[in-house]
């Protein structure tokens, strides 16, 4: 079961109970004067950030102790785990390239091919890299040692490539 009330946790951030005074200034909730509703959106933000700090192994955890709310912690592993706008950048541009580089390794088995060229495709859906279906499929066919050229072509002349 997913539990939505963690996420909009993380995304609003850390919460202040407060009330309005006579006068109309906001001030802090005194934590006696709490309410059932306050205690439970004060729960759901320590259950937001326990559930990202148990996600977390031990070794990375130990870099982002300092964060003490739920949006603060998923910020910064966002920062450091998916980096700036120039980073991703930069990542799908690699990808882009290993896709045109992607070619018959000499005595590669057509599984390993498979599985090396699935795997870039799955890491460029990730990073954003939009690419066709006609694109892959001719690629994967291009990439197919010399003995497929027959089968190549005849794949090429009679079926529609972008499905």
């Amino acid at each position: 079961m997913k539990n939505f009330k963690i996420l909009r946790s993380i995304l609003r951030g850390p919460i202040r109970i407060t009330t309005t005074l006579e006068d109309g200034t906001i001030t802090e909730k005194q934590v006696e004067n709490y309410t059932d509703d306050d205690f439970e959106r004060f729960e759901e933000q320590e259950k937001a950030l326990a559930t990202l700090t148990m996600a977390l192994s031990p070794k990375i955890s130990q870099g982002f102790r300092e964060y003490t709310s739920a949006k603060a912690l998923w910020e910064a592993l966002i920062k450091v785990y998916e980096g700036n706008e120039d980073m991703k950048q930069s990542c799908q541009d690699i990808l882009r390239q290993k896709f045109n580089m992607f070619n018959y390794v000499s005595g590669e088995t057509l599984e390993n091919k498979l599985q090396r060229f699935i795997t870039i495709t799955t890491e460029m859906s990730s990073a954003g890299v939009m690419i066709t279906r006609s694109e892959i499929n001719k690629k994967l066919l291009n990439s197919l040692p010399k003995s497929w050229d027959m089968n190549v072509s005849v794949i090429k002349n009679t079926k529609d490539l972008n499905r």
